[in-house]
């Protein structure tokens, strides 16, 4: 075979049509754009437009919501596992992780793992590594001689509340004390201003007596 000898099989490759060279191709003029307007100008879209009314997907109303920080795990059940170690794709004398569940073609996109579930029946006794399990998938390997590992950490206990601060009791007592201090003050300048005052009334008593 020689390259001027290489060509594409029949019909492999199709020419793109070729628009506005004249009006004997068919889509000259116009080259298939119609008439003038919105629709002939590139760089246009009109889905979802109903002519300025409210559109469809505007007059729907909203059915739950997506949760961005969610974990995505890969799922694998416990009947895929013992049929993948049937088919010789996984040894099971052999610690299994989320690498070798892939390589296995058990799971494909696991961004934060791999989640083990109970779904199915285990025989072989396995040592299986991932982010998460079920209890009841742990208990059907636990039971089949095998371990499972969750290397997802445990969450945090929340920190007990920090108890009250006993600094609000000093500060009404200081607040107390100060006003009775205050009390009594303006009580002792009461007397004293009111014995002045009959002190000076005393004595223009006996200064008008002694004139007499």
């Amino acid at each position: 075979m020689k390259l001027n000898e290489i060509f594409d099989n029949a019909q492999a490759h199709k020419r793109r049509k070729r628009v506005g060279r004249g009006i004997g191709s068919g889509k000259g003029k116009t080259a298939a754009r119609g008439g003038k307007g919105q629709t002939a100008r590139s760089g246009v879209s009109l889905l979802g437009f109903e002519g300025g009314q409210m559109p469809l997907y505007r007059r729907l109303p909203k059915r739950g919501f997506f949760n961005h920080f969610a974990k995505r795990h890969g799922i694998v059940n416990l009947g895929r596992l013992q049929q993948a170690i049937e088919a010789g794709k996984l040894d099971a004398g052999k610690p299994i992780d989320a690498a070798g569940l892939a390589a296995a073609g058990l799971v494909k996109a696991a961004p934060d793992g791999v989640r083990l579930l109970a779904k199915g029946e285990l025989k072989a006794k396995i040592t299986i590594e991932v982010a998460g399990a079920s209890k009841s998938a742990i208990a059907a390997v636990e039971k089949a001689g095998g371990k499972v590992s969750v290397t997802t950490p445990p969450k945090a206990a929340p920190e007990p509340a920090a108890a009250s601060k006993p600094a609000a009791a000093p500060a009404e007592v200081k607040t107390e004390a100060k006003a009775e201090v205050k009390t009594e003050a303006k009580a002792e300048g009461r007397t004293k201003d009111k014995a002045k005052a009959k002190d000076k009334g005393q004595g223009k008593g006996g200064k008008a007596g002694e004139q007499a």
